[in-house]
């Protein structure tokens, strides 16, 4: 069952959307090939919510299975290519902050930082973006920014999808931009600095800043 793949903590936050879950189960159930594996669905959320000082907002997983590793945009350290999406994130790194990448397109140091790395849409079918819009996930991960937002985390929106879950941020705690993806990363994604962007606001706060070569 998808709800006791979540935290306790998580659980109790969401708990009134538990029927909500029991419809995905069924759904998910009947259309079993997706991605994540399912053990990775929640990776974004295994954090204390009180750790979690960003929350990056994009789409749904990628949609090949040698990417989808449960943390929106990131890899795992073995992936031999990077995503143009996360080059594309990657390239807006250094140009923001410099430094560089030590990563390699694996986000988990950003993870454990406490940037939240979440979609709207948490699974797809493999090879067919988008395929688990009409799934029900919106309602939840709505609920899930609303949580973080309120608990003082900063949002950072990436997309059409993402800007959808705007309302829930105070306008100065907020950054919003186009997709990273190469169809829409020209339209106002590159060079719209998010990162140093957070870091002001986190030191301002009294809070240390995210490491984003790590």
């Amino acid at each position: 069952m998808l709800f006791e793949l979540l935290t306790p903590e998580w659980q109790s936050e969401l708990s009134e959307l538990r029927n909500n879950f029991s419809i995905l189960d069924r759904k998910l159930d009947s259309s079993p090939d997706y991605l994540p594996a399912k053990e990775f669905i929640f990776r974004a959320l295994s954090k204390p919510i009180s750790e979690s000082k960003v929350v990056i907002l994009g789409q749904d997983p990628y949609p090949n299975p040698k990417f989808a590793c449960g943390l929106a945009f990131s890899i795992t350290s073995d992936t031999e290519r990077i995503p143009a999406s996360l080059q594309n994130i990657l390239k807006e790194v250094e140009s923001d902050v410099g430094g560089g990448a030590d990563h390699r397109g694996d986000l988990t140091g950003w993870h454990d930082q406490g940037v939240v790395l979440l979609n709207r849409v948490l699974t797809t079918k493999p090879w067919n973006s988008n395929s688990h819009s009409d799934m029900g996930w919106e309602s939840i991960t709505f609920k899930v920014v609303q949580v973080l937002s309120s608990r003082g985390a900063l949002g950072i929106l990436w997309g059409k999808r993402a800007s959808e879950c705007a309302e829930l941020f105070s306008p100065e705690f907020c950054i919003q931009s186009a997709h990273p993806s190469p169809l829409s990363a020209h339209r106002g994604f590159l060079g719209s600095r998010p990162f140093s962007w957070v870091n002001s606001k986190l030191i301002s706060g009294g809070l240390a800043p995210i490491e984003w070569s790590r």
